[in-house]
């Protein structure tokens, strides 16, 4: 299940209910770019480097560190597109 920078935005709480009740193995990331930027840059242009919003978001949402949460989509990304 992925997870874009609308995750971030204040009305989105159906998505972070969603992302906290996903098992972190199944988790991937994206940016949606150029759209969907996550707060705090909502309304300007998305880019791949907004991600790391999302990420902690997520993270904060699941109880996770962010080390851990990176790990984790990196390993669900590894296993689903294969290693990089």
């Amino acid at each position: 299940m992925s997870f874009a920078g609308n995750v971030t935005f204040t009305n989105a709480q159906p998505l972070r209910e969603a992302a906290a009740a996903v098992p972190p193995e199944l988790l991937l990331a994206e940016t949606d770019a150029p759209f969907l930027t996550p707060v705090p840059n909502r309304g300007r242009p998305n880019a791949p480097a907004q991600v790391a919003y999302t990420l902690r978001r997520l993270a904060d949402v699941k109880g996770m560190d962010l080390a851990g949460l990176c790990d984790a989509v990196t390993a669900t990304a590894e296993r689903t597109f294969g290693p990089w």
